[in-house]
C-alpha cells in the first residue's frame, strides 16, 4: 500500500505532549549541543514530564553508555534513568546477535558504549583484527579515536568478516559548530575496503525497533533536529514527528525536503511540545497560516503579509512541498526566508 505525500505541515488542537504519549528525543540539537542545554529545554521536558508525557531519549551516538547520558542529562536538570536512554549501540549490539553465535567475539571500533551495549548482549567486545572476530562493529569514537582503529577494521573486513556500523551520521553537532560523525570515520573504512556496513541506527528500521521494544510507546513522537535521520526514522516508522529548528536544519534544507524528509509538525524549541499546532490552509492558489500567505510562482517562493515568523515558514513549507509532490522543491526560497529572518 503507497503511503499518501505530506504536503502541509500538520495542525493540532491539543498541546502534543498530550496527543502522545512518549516522545522519542534525540539529544544532540534537540536537548543539547556541545554538552550544554539548549534553551528552553530543560523547562519544557519538566513541564511534558509533569503532564504524563514519558520522556525517552534516542540517539545515534554510541559512544557514551545510557548511565553516562542518563547522568549527563540530570545534571543539566532533567531527571534521567538509564532505562530512558535508547542508544545506536544498542540497535546494533542485537542486530549481531542476531547473526552470530551466542559469546562471539566482536571487534569494536568505537567507545565505551559500543562495548556495553555488545556484553549486555552477551557478545565479547575485542581490541583487534586478530582476535579472530565473528563480526566487527564501529561506532563514534569521539575527537580522540585513532587512525589506526580504522586500519583495524578494514583488515577484518578485507578478510570477510561481516561489518556492522551503529550509524552513518556525517556530522553531529558541537558547542563550536559541525563536526564530523561517525558517517565520515565509516567511508574511510568503506574506501579502504569497498565493502558495505549493515547499519542500525536512525532512519533505519533497526532503531526504530529498539525504541519501541524499549518503551513500549503506543502513540509516539518523534522529536528531532535531522531531515535524514530523525524525520526519515519516522517516516520509515509511519510514526509522527516534530522538527525542531535549534539543530542542523535550517529553513531552505525544510522547504526543499523530499516525502520522506517532511515533519508532521515544525516549531523552533521543545516549547512546541507544549502547545497545539496551527492549521495551514489553502488560499486561493496558495496556502495561509496565521499572518502569512505563501504561493509557488515560477522562479521562487512568494511570502506576502505578517505575523509570527514560524507561521510564516509553515505557509511556504506547505508551497513547497506542494510544488514539489513527491519530488525535491527547486523554486528559489532566498527572499521569503529573509523576510521571516531564517
Amino acid at each position: 500500500m503507497s503511503r499518501s505525500v505530506r504536503t502541509r505541515p500538520e495542525a493540532s488542537g491539543q498541546a502534543l505532549s498530550e496527543a502522545y504519549d512518549t516522545a522519542l528525543l534525540d539529544l544532540d540539537g534537540v536537548v543539547y549541543a556541545g554538552g550544554n542545554a539548549i534553551v528552553h529545554a530543560v523547562e519544557s521536558l519538566a513541564t511534558a514530564r509533569a503532564g504524563g508525557m514519558r520522556l525517552a531519549y534516542v540517539t545515534n551516538n554510541a559512544l557514551r553508555t545510557p548511565d553516562a547520558v542518563a547522568g549527563h542529562l540530570t545534571e543539566l536538570g532533567i531527571p534521567t534513568g538509564a532505562d530512558d536512554v535508547i542508544t545506536s549501540a544498542q540497535a546494533v549490539a542485537r542486530l549481531i546477535s542476531e547473526q552470530v553465535p551466542a559469546g562471539a567475539r566482536v571487534l569494536v571500533i568505537g567507545g565505551e558504549g559500543l562495548r556495553v551495549a555488545l556484553r549486555e548482549r552477551g557478545l565479547v567486545p575485542v581490541e583487534s583484527a586478530d582476535d579472530d572476530p565473528a563480526a566487527v562493529v564501529q561506532g563514534f569514537g569521539g575527537p580522540d579515536l585513532a587512525w589506526g582503529r580504522f586500519a583495524e577494521a578494514s583488515y577484518a573486513v578485507a578478510r570477510g568478516v561481516p561489518w556492522f556500523a551503529s550509524n552513518t551520521d556525517l556530522t553531529i553537532p558541537s558547542g563550536r559548530g559541525i563536526a564530523p560523525g561517525n558517517g565520515a570515520a565509516v567511508e574511510v573504512v568503506r574506501i579502504a575496503t569497498g565493502a558495505e556496513p549493515q547499519v542500525a541506527g536512525k532512519p533505519l528500521p533497526p532503531m526504530h525497533r529498539e525504541t519501541i521494544l524499549r518503551t513500549g510507546a503506543e502513540r509516539p513522537l518523534v522529536v528531532g533536529d535531522r531531515l535524514d535521520t530523525d524525520i526519515e526514522g519516522a517516516f520509515n516508522g509511519e510514526v509522527d514527528s516534530l522538527l525542531v529548528l535549534t539543530g542542523v536544519t535550517d529553513g531552505a534544507q525544510l522547504l526543499a525536503a523530499p516525502p520522506q524528509h517532511r515533519p508532521t509538525y515544525v516549531d523552533a524549541d521543545l516549547r512546541g511540545m507544549l502547545t497545539g499546532q496551527p492549521e495551514v490552509t489553502a488560499d486561493g492558489e496558495g496556502f495561509r497560516c496565521g499572518g502569512w500567505t505563501a504561493s509557488a510562482g515560477a522562479e521562487r517562493l512568494e511570502l506576502s503579509g505578517e505575523g509570527e515568523s514560524l507561521d510564516g515558514l509553515r505557509a511556504l513549507c506547505a508551497a513547497a512541498w506542494a510544488a514539489a509532490g513527491e519530488g525535491v522543491c527547486e523554486l528559489d526560497a532566498g527572499k521569503a526566508l529573509a523576510r521571516l529572518g531564517l
